[in-house]
């Protein structure tokens, strides 16, 4: 950023942010959701997948696509330690942190 003061202000709006996700992260825990079979099925098997190699250096964008998977991996453990399959797909109470991540990846 080429603008100091313009950095401080967005430092201090995040700490603002933060601080209004404190108040609120005792206020909201899990929703119950249902999924389509599909994306539960797939969501399992990010969690389920072994992933070779460490991390090494990467791009902005590598390193915002890692964590993606890495939230879709977190929504496939909560499916298979909680979720509840029928016929059509499964109903599973997600953290509204996983809830987040997949609205914002749907942006």
């Amino acid at each position: 950023m080429e603008d100091r003061g313009q950095y401080v202000r967005y430092q201090q709006d995040r700490a603002v942010l933060a601080a209004i996700g404190a108040h609120l992260d005792p206020q909201i825990g899990r929703l119950e959701v249902r999924l389509p079979r599909s994306v539960a099925e797939a969501a399992v098997g990010a969690w389920d997948r072994e992933e070779s190699g460490g991390v090494g250096k990467e791009s902005r964008e590598e390193y915002e696509l890692r964590e993606a998977a890495a939230e879709l991996a977190f929504i496939g453990l909560a499916i298979s330690s909680r979720g509840v399959w029928d016929a059509e797909g499964v109903v599973v109470d997600l953290d509204v942190v996983e809830i987040a991540a997949a609205l914002r990846a749907a942006r």
